[in-house]
């Protein structure tokens, strides 16, 4: 009775462990479902029409991004523009990282949302370039990190006045950085979180090509030129 009292016991652990895991599964799924649908919304599309500037997607290049915004002459709605961008990134971070913990769910979550505004399902996979949300994303898992990011970002983008080559190069520099040993700063960076970092580089880079070949012809525009 003993024996057959432990192997019930036994048995009973058991499938409490595997409905944990599927538990903790499912929420995971969740959580980097919701990261992504968040990641969708158009913020520049919605704020433009709201406010009465048009479709922001007909206008100067025709991404959705705060950039693009801005060539509506309106600096107010491409400032909220990418403050809501670079929230929805930072949010579904720390979102997973209050649910779950670790390094790696968060990561995912960023990743989709990230996703979310490069192919959002609202607007049939045809989004932004990922910048402000690839930022808001940094700030909210390593801030220092964030703030060297945001601080090339604002070097180069005084220096050329071109907001793509200073995407490029922030993106380019910042995974690297965070491999950098440097303690008082929190870094290097968990494994997790360095390679959603490049995973996001490599994409902003993809997503910039027409930014890139204009650079190279220079017939870029330049930051604050409204479209003609």
């Amino acid at each position: 009775a003993a024996a057959a009292d432990a192997s019930s016991g036994r048995v009973a652990g058991e499938f409490a462990l595997q409905d944990l895991a599927a538990i903790i599964v499912m929420v995971m799924i969740g959580v980097v479902t919701v990261s992504y649908l968040i990641g969708s919304i158009p913020f520049g599309v919605v704020i433009t029409r709201a406010a009465g500037a048009g479709d922001v997607r007909a206008i100067g290049s025709g991404n959705i991004g705060a950039t693009n915004v801005l060539r509506t002459g309106r600096r107010d709605l491409a400032i909220a523009t990418l403050v809501l961008d670079a929230g929805k990134g930072a949010f579904c971070f720390l979102m997973a990282k209050a649910i779950l913990g670790g390094d790696l769910i968060p990561a995912l979550a960023g990743g989709a949302a990230f996703l979310g505004h490069l192919f959002p399902a609202w607007l049939r996979f045809k989004g932004g370039k990922g910048v402000a949300t690839f930022f808001g994303l940094v700030l909210a898992a390593a801030w220092p990190l964030g703030l060297i990011a945001a601080l090339v970002w604002l070097a180069m983008a005084a220096a050329f006045r071109f907001s793509s080559l200073a995407s490029l190069t922030a993106a380019t520099v910042t995974p690297v950085i965070a491999l950098t040993p440097l303690g008082m700063l929190g870094l290097p960076a968990p494994w997790a979180l360095v390679g959603m970092l490049a995973f996001c580089g490599v994409l902003i880079w993809i997503r910039h090509a027409e930014n890139i070949g204009r650079l190279l012809k220079g017939t870029e525009s330049r930051l604050g030129q409204k479209a003609g």
